[in-house]
């Protein structure tokens, strides 16, 4: 049976977390530790597990990573969890705690971690190469002694889970990157791998471009005489180095979660303490005003280009042209109610139950109608790069003054480039702080917010 098309990698890592945690919990309560407050070591233990897993990397395993890597990996994070552990004791003066237990937790604690970390290792292994399961489809740019290592070690090491479906020739007199690009697209391949020293600098930029405008995953096999001035990662497949262009700070599993639990909370303290009885007193004033439903819903481009339906509040009299056209200074369409609730932003309030749902979070770069984003996906350079995370209700573009309509191709430019920022520097404190300046923005009113 072939299971190539089975798409489980994301949930791989969530998984594994979830897998330790549970050991870690769990063998808290079967052990008598003489613990005063149980439920203060379970946060405790989890959050600095966490946080140590944030640093040493430890679920940021490749399908490239060897067994040594892992290995150091699991003896890292438990030397550092032991300190934080027995830390514990002096910090919250547990006096009365059985150290002798406390040994015996971590010993159990230690020996199941390591075991479930060696076994999910060895079964993605074995999925890979004998099932060929979560198989990802390569095309290789390049006809060289490096480039042909690499491909011989994908076809010799199945468990990496690659399966190269075409190799270009360069040199051959009907190459062209359109051809390429062609191939790469009728045929949904993942990956990109090039050689750096058989492509011209001009090539190697719309080859970058055309990666980015079609989410597609570029690696660069490196040139020793060459040096790139970009922030670059390592990856070893065997001894053959590989470059990744981009690294996305929410492709790696704590980073998702934080932002999720973020994004949980802060919607659900909105959607129970604001909408909860906020939430009436605008839908009297809109109905009041004007018929048609209180809510209005709009499908948008979301994380990957899918479709999701986008809540608001219904600020315009029912017409045509609410899905096709924005609204611009002065529109007609726009009601009494609606002009205020757009000027405060609160038309926006309901996607918070778009957050809370997953479709959305509460930052990151505004989701398009549908339309636009198919048309600025071919007008704007780099626009799907924003793509590769959820849309926000707010975001960092919004905050730095590039709201509202869209004039001129400048403003798409610009909100563009914040978003790519946003993407590539993502951080929780980064998210708090535009949180904050959209309040702020909320209370002084906004130029464009019309």
């Amino acid at each position: 049976m072939n299971y190539r098309q089975h798409r489980f990698s994301g949930f791989i890592k969530p998984i594994a977390c979830g897998i330790d945690i549970g050991i870690i919990i769990s063998l808290l309560f079967i052990f008598p530790l003489k613990i005063t407050n149980l439920y203060l070591l379970i946060g405790y233990s989890l959050f600095f597990w966490l946080l140590i897993a944030f640093k040493t990397g430890f679920y940021n395993v490749q399908r490239s990573t060897k067994m040594i890597p892992l290995v150091r990996l699991v003896f890292l994070q438990m030397c550092f969890y032991a300190l934080i552990l027995y830390a514990f004791i002096g910090f919250f003066k547990q006096s009365e705690v059985s150290r002798l237990y406390l040994a015996y937790y971590f010993a159990t604690c230690s020996a199941l971690v390591f075991t479930f970390k060696i076994l999910i290792y060895i079964l993605l292994l074995k999925y890979r190469a004998v099932f060929k399961g979560n198989i990802r489809y390569i095309v290789a740019i390049g006809d060289n002694s490096i480039m042909n290592q690499l491909i011989k070690i994908f076809k010799d090491r199945l468990d990496f889970g690659y399966e190269l479906s075409k190799q270009f020739n360069t040199r051959s007199e009907d190459f062209s990157l359109e051809k390429c690009f062609k191939y790469v697209l009728e045929n949904k391949i993942d990956k990109i791998y090039f050689s750096v020293s058989e492509l011209s600098n001009s090539q190697i930029n719309k080859l970058i471009n055309f990666a980015d405008n079609n989410l597609k995953e570029l690696k660069f096999i490196p040139d020793n005489k060459e040096v790139f001035s970009k922030k670059l990662k390592y990856e070893y497949y065997d001894y053959i180095p590989v470059l990744s262009l981009r690294e996305v700070p929410l492709d790696k599993p704590i980073n998702k979660i934080a932002k999720r639990i973020f994004d949980i909370i802060f919607s659900s303290l909105i959607i129970v303490f604001i909408l909860s009885w906020f939430a009436p007193i605008i839908a009297i004033l809109i109905k009041l005003e004007s018929k048609g439903p209180v809510f209005f819903k709009q499908y948008r481009s979301g994380h990957s280009h899918t479709e999701f339906e986008c809540f608001k509040f219904r600020s315009m009299t029912i017409n045509e042209n609410a899905n096709l056209k924005q609204a611009t200074k002065n529109d007609m369409r726009v009601t009494k109610v609606g002009r205020f609730i757009r000027k405060t932003s609160i038309d926006e309030l309901p996607q918070f139950f778009n957050v809370f749902l997953g479709d959305m979070s509460v930052a990151g770069p505004r989701p398009h109608m549908i339309s636009h984003s198919n048309m600025y996906a071919k007008s704007v350079d780099k626009f799907m790069v924003r793509q590769l995370v959820k849309p926000g209700i707010t975001g960092l573009a919004q905050v730095s003054g590039f709201r509202g309509e869209i004039e001129t191709k400048k403003d798409i430019i610009n909100r563009v480039r914040f978003d790519i920022f946003y993407v590539e520097n993502w951080s929780l404190l980064m998210d708090i702080k535009i949180v904050i300046q959209t309040f702020l923005n909320a209370l002084r009113g906004e130029e464009k917010a019309y």
